[in-house]
């Protein structure tokens, strides 16, 4: 979901280890006024779409979402709560780094094939992305909620969404998770356990699981150390109206402009 098509408004802003962040806005093809930001990051500092200094900050409440169908429920159970004439939902998506390319050989480091081969991965993989990130933005346009997507590159999901906390001022968070994993976030572990262990004070995060929120204190999390990231994803509950937009999905095309389908 990167690329650098005409039209496209791009901006890189400069952070640690000299990289940046690329940003395309996607103008809402309807007359919605709901524009679609995405944000990529290389690694550095990010930049949000201008809606959201004309707004009280506060206001904003950030989704993680992943592969696994509890980021949909995550997502149902923050439109729920949101007040749709004002609020602003950001979904922040975390995807791994490319270290290998697949070939006829077999999976190859990406220095050792070439630039062909690896922007034809990657465009893959961003179709992939596209595709995965549809139905969100799809789910929050159907109840007229306005949507800008955060993507970051990283194969350390906690830390990604720990560092990018601070540099947007994130006040509300959501994440969401299975019931088999609470036991692990209580001890600080998984993704959302490390997060919920490190958070700074000002952002509040919210622990989705199945239907509900579950209070899990900073405390509580921060009883043992944080071990690697498991494999735990971004849920939360449902409505009957939500639920019914989640089963049909198709107005989703209006996400992204045509040069992106």
């Amino acid at each position: 979901m990167q690329g650098s098509d005409d039209g496209d408004e791009q901006a890189s802003f400069g952070g640690g280890g000299g990289s940046a962040w690329e940003i395309e806005e996607v103008p809402q093809p309807d007359s919605t006024g709901v524009v679609s930001t995405e944000t990529c990051r290389r690694r550095g500092l990010p930049f949000v779409g201008e809606g959201k200094q004309q707004r009280d900050a506060g206001e904003d409440v950030y989704v993680a979402v992943g592969k696994g169908g509890s980021s949909m429920d995550a997502l149902v159970w923050a439109l729920k709560q949101l007040n749709s004439s004002s609020g602003f939902v950001y979904l922040v998506h975390v995807f791994p780094e490319v270290h290998h390319i697949p070939t006829p050989l077999g999976m190859l480091p990406k220095k050792q094939v070439t630039p062909q081969q690896v922007e034809t991965h990657t465009s893959h993989e961003r179709s992939k992305r596209r595709a995965l990130l549809h139905k969100y933005i799809s789910l929050c346009y159907s109840v007229k909620v306005q949507v800008d997507t955060i993507l970051i590159e990283s194969d350390l999901v906690a830390k990604a969404i720990l560092e990018l906390i601070p540099v947007l001022r994130i006040r509300k968070l959501i994440m969401g998770t299975s019931k088999s994993n609470l036991r692990m976030i209580r001890r600080g572990s998984g993704k959302v356990g490390q997060v919920v262990k490190d958070v700074p004070e000002y952002c509040e995060v919210k622990i989705v699981c199945e239907g509900q929120q579950v209070k899990i204190t900073v405390d509580e999390a921060s009883s043992s150390p944080s071990p690697r990231d498991s494999k735990e994803d971004s849920g939360g509950g449902s409505n009957k109206s939500l639920d019914e937009e989640r089963k049909g999905g198709t107005s989703a095309c209006n996400c992204f402009s045509r040069k992106f389908m």
